[in-house]
């Protein structure tokens, strides 16, 4: 059976969604995670970094230690394929190495905006893929061949659950330095008082700065942690409505949400881009370009049942959106099986 070594930052939950999609296709997996910014960005080296004079000299020889024992990694699993999530804390001289057996594969899981130096990766890999449209023309501009592949669902992860529909409207996701987001839920919480709200994702946290997490405003509708998969699933099915909005980056593309809110049976109500309004033509999903359209959007949710666009978006998730889908998308393109 073939064998992949799977490399992405240890946060990443879809480290898990890849291996199993890889796993039903009968390939020997091995999975490799890194911490960022810096490896092992925990324990003592995250004090390390927190209290160092030059932070960037200490990322490098702690990313120095990372590619020597990826090598040896490789040099023991002797992988068919290496997939790599983003990739930014590998050397390009660790792709060559990869590539003189192995074929090499990078997948960016974010905007190039958010991780420039994985630009100098394309002349390193045998195929570069980019979720977002914007990076795919970047490269083209300059000769370079890329692709554009955009993120997915995990349906063991998110999938519809018969439970009853006890919050009006919800947001799971980033919120620090999330300027944009916190603006605009600000302005719904402050629309819709009367109703149901649950915000969910870290805005203040304490190790940033204790006196801000203290004296955070609105307890009763920002809950100020980060939480499991399995638990957002579980509120993805208990909302009426689950909002989406977009980093600042994201032009033509979807983050994981357009695809996991959705694919758990959720109405979803998202900021609107060319994208995201090709997946669902027909309403399934609502779009919003601006703060009146999406009060509106919430208002009509609010009144009208939305289970049947919610159904037909799941439907559109499932058929075409999964992980499998894309691994299967990406070997196609490695002309691997």
């Amino acid at each position: 059976m073939p064998k992949v070594l799977i490399i992405g930052p240890t946060y990443f939950h879809f480290n898990k969604s890849i291996q199993t999609a890889f796993e039903n296709l009968g390939w020997v997996v091995c999975v490799e995670g890194y911490d960022t910014p810096i490896h092992p960005f925990k324990g003592i080296m995250k004090w390390k970094r927190k209290f160092s004079l030059n932070r960037n000299k200490l990322q490098q020889k702690q990313n120095a230690k990372f590619n020597r024992n990826i090598i040896d990694v490789f040099r023991c699993e002797q992988p068919d394929l290496v997939f790599i999530f983003n990739g930014e804390i590998l050397f390009t001289e660790t792709l060559d190495f990869f590539r003189n057996t192995s074929k090499v594969m990078l997948w960016m899981y974010d905007a190039l905006s958010r991780y420039p130096q994985a630009k100098k990766h394309i002349d390193h890999v045998d195929a570069f893929f980019c979720y977002e449209m914007e990076d795919v023309e970047y490269f083209n501009k300059q000769g370079k061949k890329t692709y554009f592949m955009p993120q997915a669902c995990d349906e063991n992860e998110y999938y519809s659950i018969n439970i009853k529909k006890d919050i009006d409207i919800l947001f799971v996701g980033v919120l620090y330095r999330y300027y944009k987001r916190i603006k605009l839920l600000k302005a719904v919480i402050d629309k819709f008082v009367n109703n149901q709200i649950l915000i969910i994702g870290k805005y203040k946290p304490f190790e940033k700065n204790p006196i801000k997490w203290l004296l955070r405003e609105k307890r009763g509708v920002f809950t100020n942690k980060n939480i499991l998969p399995q638990e957002v699933n579980q509120l993805y099915n208990r909302a009426k409505i689950v909002l989406n909005i977009h980093h600042e980056t994201q032009q033509y593309g979807a983050n994981p949400k357009v695809f996991e809110s959705s694919g758990a049976g959720a109405y979803q109500i998202c900021d609107h881009n060319p994208y995201i309004a090709s997946l669902f033509p027909n309403g399934e999903v609502g779009l919003y370009k601006n703060e009146q359209e999406l009060f509106d959007l919430i208002e009509d949710a609010l009144q009208n049942d939305k289970s049947e666009n919610a159904k037909n978006a799941q439907e559109i998730i499932l058929a075409n959106h999964t992980f499998l889908h894309r691994v299967k998308e990406m070997l196609a393109v490695l002309e691997l099986k």
